[in-house]
Order: structure tokens, then sequence, then C-alpha cells
């Protein structure tokens, strides 16, 4: 399938496609501020450049576009239609980067919450974050886990 604009216009689309700041990244770190919750923005030199950074709680945070990094939503599986080798092999690429940040930042201890774009317009959104934040969904998946019939707690 061709192009649908100019290689001018095209170029000025891609031109526009922003790597920070973008609406996702606004909209999750206004729900950590209206909930009280502090942050840093610029990965703060560690792997990934996480968009928001939570050092007291070890926490980093990544805002993933659906389409950008392969998600196994509508949106995300997604394949272009132009140069379409070019552009499987490029979400490939983020996807192995972004699981290889995400491996190196848990192996240092911190805890990594990857937000979706496609989940912000979930309803219960706002409240799953902050539990994940605050590491409470940490502690109820492990008191489950202990409380499970046949888990080893003593």
């Amino acid at each position: 399938m061709t192009d649908v604009f100019t290689p001018e216009k095209r170029s000025a689309v891609m031109r526009r496609v922003k790597g920070r700041d973008t609406a996702p990244e606004w909209k999750v770190r206004r729900m950590l501020r209206a909930a009280g919750i502090g942050y840093r923005l610029g990965g703060c030199g560690l792997p990934g450049r996480p968009d928001v950074v939570m050092k007291g709680r070890k926490v980093a945070v990544f805002v993933h576009g659906c389409f950008w990094h392969g998600h196994d939503c509508p949106r995300g599986a997604r394949k272009p239609q132009a140069n379409a080798d070019y552009w499987t092999a490029k979400i490939e690429r983020n996807r192995a980067r972004d699981a290889r940040a995400e491996a190196t930042l848990a192996a240092a201890g911190w805890r990594v919450v990857t937000v979706w774009e496609c989940r912000l317009r979930a309803p219960d959104f706002a409240e799953e974050l902050l539990a994940e934040v605050r590491g409470e969904a940490f502690a109820q998946a492990a008191a489950l886990s202990a409380a499970a019939p046949g888990s080893a707690s003593t």
C-alpha cells in the first residue's frame, strides 16, 4: 500500500511525534500529583529512562504507547501497511529494549510499573495505578499467595 501523504508531509507528521511530555504521561502525572505522590522526571540516569521516578519508593514508571511498544490490545496489534518490515522490526526492538530495561531495574531492586495508553481510559485505572505505586498491589498479591491452600506458610 502506498502512503497517503507526500514524503514531505509524512516527514512533517513524523516530526510531530513526541518522545516525552505526551498526553498519556501528563495524565499519569496528574493522577500521582492529585494523590500527593511526589516524583521526578527524566529517568535520573536509570536504565530505559523511565518517564516518572520515585526514588524514595524505588519505583520507576514507564508510560507506553500501545502501537509503539507492541501492546496486545487492538491498537497495539495493528500492523503498519507502508514499510511494514521496517516498522515491525522497530517495534520488536522497542519491546526487547523495554524488557532489558525492566530486568535491569528489577535486578537493582526497583519496582517497575508499566502504564499502557489503552488502560488510561479504564474507570478504575487511577486506583490501580496508585495501589501499584504504593506497593499495595504487591503486598496484596503476596498476602493472597501466602494464604492460598497448599502454600508453605509458617
